[in-house]
């Protein structure tokens, strides 16, 4: 079994993440990302790292091949937002929920494919995975039901950051939110509130 610095689910073309790689450089990482242009970029932004694992899957509750939806690499600039690559998600209509009078995103910037998902406990397995620093999910939506599966006495995690702004749909917070937030202060976790979009959890005496 293996300790891991930086397990990154959603890593998109991991700009964001130069100072956690800095952070865990003497430790292995694992940054997961499913999008094909975003790992194109990905390979190329961690080209002086020697210590990290991509995997090029999705991260669910389950292992299955499901549909995934993303933004055309050609109607990024069409869009003229710069995270319009970063809202990849297993539901087309939280893409399209996105529009707005200054994101006019349609049916037709969005494209398809069918990808291979791996559940956490997969992903676990996969990795031989003993123990995580700091575990980080950017996933659109699907916070929810991965970090509902995780089993938290079969794996160490110390710190766990998610975007929590999506969980009971788009730009809603409610029951589902409120069920995690409780799964980790039964998990001997503190949470905070690091922003209006983004939440820790981190593990008691860690």
């Amino acid at each position: 079994m293996h300790e891991y610095g930086l397990v990154s689910i959603g890593s998109h073309t991991g700009f964001w993440l130069q100072s956690e790689l800095e952070k865990f450089k003497n430790k292995k990482n694992i940054l997961i990302e499913p999008v094909p242009y975003n790992l194109t970029e990905l390979k190329e932004n961690i080209k002086k790292y020697n210590n990290i694992i991509i995997e090029e899957s999705a991260i669910s509750d389950k292992d299955e091949k499901i549909p995934f939806y993303f933004i055309k690499r050609d109607s990024i600039g069409k869009l003229k937002k710069h995270w319009a690559s970063g809202i990849g998600s297993f539901n087309k209509l939280h893409i399209l929920n996105h529009r707005t009078k200054r994101f006019l995103v349609s049916e037709s910037d969005i494209e398809t494919i069918d990808i291979q998902c791996l559940s956490f406990i997969s992903l676990v397995s996969k990795y031989s995975i003993k123990k995580i620093d700091r575990l980080m999910l950017d996933v659109e939506g699907a916070e929810y039901k991965i970090l509902k599966s995780i089993n938290l006495k079969s794996v160490i995690i110390k710190e766990i950051f998610f975007e929590k702004k999506h969980f009971d749909g788009h730009l809603k917070e409610g029951i589902k939110l409120e069920e995690i937030k409780n799964k980790f202060l039964n998990n001997n976790y503190l949470l905070e509130e690091v922003d209006d979009e983004n939440m820790l959890a981190k593990l008691k005496n860690s």
